[in-house]
């Protein structure tokens, strides 16, 4: 209750000296919040903060124009192409360009370089996104592979789906919390077609899919896919009018664009509850469905791709693309070496 009557009077002495500001005074008020929903409605009153300027993530041309901001006092060599670059950062805003900028120098740095490479980018790119590499780590030969084979079978999907996003790189090195992954070549969308969500389902379980084709069982390493593709399609049912039982409604509410306000589902009956979950295993047993049958056809494909990508441990999009249409890739490296056994423990 204490808290509550502080926060009141603050709030009443805000709206008393905003209102106390004549019109002839050159005062200009401005705030920032990741929280609207949660303003009281006195603050948004005309004359108040009456006027609100969303400023979201930046489109490809904003980051391309950040990127050279924060690039004018690095030592980048031609190669770098922060086009390129600002594609395939979609969702990253000012703090990580700079972020990744700061660690493409140091790792040009510790590589004994003087300038900046696209591969220093390249790699700043992924260990802002996902985590450093673990190339410490010890991974058997069987782990190996079936990774290999999870994340070939989300680049299948992404690379022959007609609706959904290109391969930028795939990889088997463990990194963060994956033993490997998979990067669609992002781009910024402002409508996307049911379709395009179809085919974003799939990508996701195409992994797991691929386990299963491959070796007839299946392991733990898809749960982070089930997770995105069961979010998307949940969204699909309740959130974007896609699902002919439930109709064109908005079963859940709230606005998601901003940190903490994700949209949360309004009570319901139980039998709308039971439609609306047997709707989300529709669209999941169908997208499964879609993935199964697309490695099945391409099977052979896929097998060559596994072996390069052990071999290589890390294939560009353009790479995979040259693979996957039955071409092959000059001086291929030798096979990476084993890995040493864990230190024994002392006695």
């Amino acid at each position: 209750q204490g808290g509550n009557d502080e926060r009141e009077q603050t709030l009443n002495q805000l709206l008393v000296e905003m209102d106390g500001f004549g019109s002839g005074q050159e005062v200009i008020i401005l705030a920032a919040t990741n929280r609207p929903d949660v303003l009281d409605a006195a603050l948004l009153r005309p004359g108040r903060f009456d006027r609100q300027v969303v400023v979201d993530a930046p489109d490809v041309r904003g980051r391309e124009m950040i990127l050279r901001i924060h690039a004018r006092k690095k030592p980048l060599d031609p190669s770098v192409d922060l086009g390129v670059i600002a594609r395939r950062t979609a969702g990253m805003v000012g703090a990580d360009l700079e972020n990744l900028l700061n660690e493409a120098a140091l790792g040009a740095a510790r590589s004994g370089r003087s300038k900046i490479v696209m591969r220093d980018v390249e790699e700043a790119r992924d260990r802002v996104l996902m985590g450093p590499e673990r190339r410490s780590l010890v991974v058997r030969e069987a782990d190996r592979r079936v990774t290999a084979y999870h994340e070939v079978g989300h680049a299948l999907a992404a690379q022959l789906l007609p609706h959904a996003q290109r391969v930028a790189k795939l990889t088997v090195v463990p990194r963060g919390r994956a033993a490997g992954y998979m990067m669609p070549d992002a781009d910024d969308r402002l409508h996307v077609t049911r379709p395009a969500l179809e085919d974003m389902v799939a990508v996701a379980l195409a992994g797991r899919a691929a386990e299963e084709v491959v070796f007839g069982e299946i392991t733990t390493g898809a749960q982070n896919d089930f997770q995105q593709a069961t979010g998307l399609a949940r969204r699909m049912v309740t959130e974007w009018g896609m699902s002919p039982r439930i109709g064109k409604v908005a079963l859940a509410e709230g606005e998601g664009s901003f940190l903490g306000g994700g949209p949360q589902l309004v009570p319901m009956s139980e039998a709308t509850a039971h439609t609306v979950d047997e709707e989300v295993r529709g669209i999941i047993e169908a997208a499964y469905a879609r993935a199964v049958a697309l490695v099945q056809q391409h099977l052979p494909r896929v097998h060559e791709t596994v072996e390069v990508l052990i071999r290589r441990e890390t294939l560009s999009g353009e790479e995979f693309s040259t693979l996957l249409a039955g071409g092959t890739l000059d001086e291929l490296p030798p096979p990476p070496p084993a890995p040493l056994p864990p230190a024994p423990l002392p006695a």
